[in-house]
């Protein structure tokens, strides 16, 4: 199972491809693949690097494992394709950007607007088996998300990133908060959410550092007709 991306990313994930971990972790995958309903599908794994390169990279959303419903994955943290129904922790991202910024929220959960514009959108853990949350922790993929959270953080142009739940935020030591921005919250998930994710104000607040590192800001609202794009 080697990494098929192509663009910038791929000197940074040749080099953790080689270590002991992601050889170990590529084991389990076969298995895991082989024996078990595993989301997403090992075709979608690195799509997140497939369309926010590393040099283009102006935002970092961090969450935690896939989501482990069926056709829900497509290897982009929170975003499901366009004929798949919300999930509730991407409602919940909606509601928010609708009190921080006023964007409306549309019908559709695909994110693929905010990957083209510089938001990698990335899980500390990018697989998971079907139905059991967390099932794929502890086996590598931790190493890996560690690994490219520090690629960013030594590049010279600055990065936001936000940090959303607890195993995103064990990340926040390797980041240079003299140079990026880092902003954290409870995950939005149903359970948590109440808890300080509603309120955290995570995309005026992206925007605002972009404006002040003479970048220029996202675009939070999302096509109507995903298609289109």
């Amino acid at each position: 199972m080697p990494i098929p991306v192509e663009n910038d990313w791929k000197p940074i994930l040749k080099k953790i491809e080689e270590t002991e971990s992601y050889k170990q972790l590529r084991e389990f995958l076969v298995e895991e693949y082989n024996t078990e309903t595993i989301y997403p599908k090992k075709e979608n794994i690195w799509q997140a690097f497939e369309w926010t390169p590393y040099n283009e990279v102006k935002a970092v959303i961090l969450g935690q494992d896939p989501y482990h419903g069926a056709n829900q994955a497509h290897g982009l943290a929170f975003s499901v394709r366009p004929e798949v129904k919300l999930p509730p922790s991407l409602k919940n991202i909606y509601k928010e950007l609708q009190d921080d910024l006023g964007v409306a929220p549309v019908k559709h959960g695909y994110l693929k607007s905010w990957a083209q514009q510089g938001v990698l959108m990335l899980n500390t853990i990018l697989t998971v088996r079907a139905g059991e949350a967390h099932s794929h922790k502890n086996k590598g993929w931790e190493l890996l998300t560690d690994e490219v959270i520090r690629a960013l953080n030594e590049r010279e142009k600055p990065v936001v990133f936000i940090l959303w739940g607890t195993p995103a935020q064990k990340k926040r030591g390797m980041i240079d908060e003299t140079k990026h921005k880092v902003i954290t919250s409870v995950h939005p998930s149903p359970l948590a959410a109440y808890r300080g994710f509603f309120g955290s104000k995570p995309f005026s607040k992206t925007n605002e550092f972009l404006r002040q590192s003479n970048q220029e800001p996202i675009d939070w609202k999302l096509p109507v007709d995903p298609m289109k794009e």
